[in-house]
């Protein structure tokens, strides 16, 4: 267990006698948490066995030593399973589908181009955080690295840029909306498991997101270019070919509508509930667009018109396009259904109440112990998704009864703990090794610092924003 999970939980348990509740029951559920965890990282970090079933192992862990019959617990996880998937892998299937989209009907690229074209070598890092920010907003982290890791190559290339100077930027607006904003799966995990509002959410983690891009991105950039050499990004060219775009392409306005339309929808349903009547026809409206799944429908629905159309292709290449993008998330939708049914288990074993308890005990708010719980899930698994998930379900008692925008910001401290260290148990540490041609020691002064950086800066700007709202 990581020194700062294990320094939170036993500063907890310091406090838990004077808390005046400590039973050997609180005993037995702790060890079963515990135990639970302690599986999980044992099965991913050692064993190398699939996330999903190290979680579905976990969870039974979890189950059998907290007292749980064998028939309860398998109903509690599918139950929790089920709801999750049916809650976030329904978004986290239309979020791929619209990065496809964008992806291959050239639209992503129309964006790039255009950016780059109004850029100067001076602001080159800051054009990259701004591409890397608009097209990770659909996609996926890996498919966002495979993206723009051949304009990142190609752009230091032709501008004499060294490449970490104008590669930490695009890794960074990248990496910060994996961790920050739906529909990302984390994010999104975490919003369902808490039951806060999505829309508060992603605004908040927009806004928290810009300050710590710019810090870890083009600051970091220009700071660690200078300390860390690589070889000329020529030597690159070969491993990073763009494919090659359709010959027409939609416009930029029409990419990047299409990229903004679910953020405008969901955002649209949160400003409805704050200013207007709950009968009037533009409530019921705006309610009903932004639903998360609705709002992400539409978009899938006019991106096949409106990307299709400019990219002059086909319906049968179009059934093709959207059909190819599921494969790739099934793994993904099956790691987050299994984090949901962990979540049913914390909960229904009683661990949940228990945490809420000791937490209270030692009067750590919800924000500081997700973030702890987070880390040490991270650093112990290297999984972002997997530390979110966890995080949330322990933490999600306390969350009942927050405001909003309290609320929120415990989903987003969570998202930032699960970005801390990225190391050598992590895929996209290995993912950015090779597509930069670094080293491992130069992969942990650059790729790993960053994250630690984003993870730390942002928690300082959510801990800001806590006591402004």
């Amino acid at each position: 267990m990581p020194t700062s999970l294990s320094g939170s939980l036993a500063a907890v348990l310091a406090q838990a006698p004077q808390a005046g509740g400590w039973t050997s029951h609180d005993t037995r559920l702790l060890i079963a948490a515990l135990s639970g965890i302690a599986v999980i990282v044992v099965l991913i970090s050692w064993a190398k066995l699939h996330p999903f079933l190290s979680l579905a192992l976990g969870a039974t862990t979890l189950g059998v030593v907290a007292g749980m019959p064998f028939t309860d617990l398998v109903s509690t996880f599918t139950e929790g399973l089920g709801k999750t998937v049916g809650d976030v892998g329904l978004l986290v299937a239309l979020g791929a589908m619209l990065g496809k989209l964008l992806t291959d009907t050239g639209g992503a690229e129309r964006i790039v181009e255009t950016v780059l074209r109004r850029t100067t070598d001076r602001t080159l890092p800051w054009a990259m955080v701004f591409i890397a920010a608009l097209l990770g907003l659909p996609m996926f982290f890996e498919v966002g690295v495979v993206l723009l890791v051949p304009v990142v190559v190609m752009v230091a290339s032709r501008s004499d840029q060294p490449m970490l100077r104008i590669g930490i930027p695009a890794l960074a607006g990248l990496s910060i909306l994996h961790g920050l904003v739906p529909p990302h799966p984390g994010p999104l995990a975490a919003v369902d498991a808490l039951n806060v509002d999505l829309g508060i959410t992603l605004a908040l983690g927009v806004l928290v997101s810009i300050p710590t891009a710019i810090v870890a991105g083009p600051l970091f950039g220009s700071f660690i270019a200078k300390r860390v050499q690589l070889p000329p990004a020529t030597h690159l060219l070969g491993k990073s070919q763009v494919e090659t775009a359709p010959e027409k392409r939609p416009s930029f306005f029409a990419a990047v509508a299409m990229l903004l339309l679910p953020v405008v929808l969901m955002l649209g349903k949160s400003v409805a509930e704050l200013l207007l009547a709950e009968d009037s026809f533009g409530y019921l409206v705006l309610d009903t667009v932004g639903t998360p799944v609705v709002a992400m429908m539409l978009t899938v629905l006019i991106a096949i018109v409106v990307l299709g159309t400019g990219a002059r292709f086909s319906r049968n290449r179009l059934s093709e396009v959207v059909g190819g993008s599921l494969p790739a998330i099934a793994g993904i939708i099956l790691i987050v259904g299994a984090g949901g049914g962990f979540k049913q288990t914390l909960v229904e074993s009683g661990v949940n109440n228990m945490i809420t308890d000791l937490a209270s005990g030692a009067n750590l708010s919800p924000l500081v112990l997700g973030w702890l719980i987070a880390v040490g899930i991270r650093v112990a698994t290297g999984s972002a998704t997997v530390a979110t998930i966890s995080a949330a379900g322990m933490v999600a008692p306390m969350v009942m009864g927050l405001p909003p925008a309290q609320g929120a910001l415990v989903a987003l401290a969570i998202g930032s703990g699960s970005l801390f260290l990225s190391h050598v148990n992590d895929a996209g540490f290995w993912l950015v090794k090779e597509y930069f041609g670094m080293t491992v020691g130069q992969t942990l002064k650059t790729w790993s610092a960053m994250e630690t950086l984003l993870s730390v800066t942002s928690f300082a700007v959510i801990l800001g924003l806590s006591a402004v709202l």
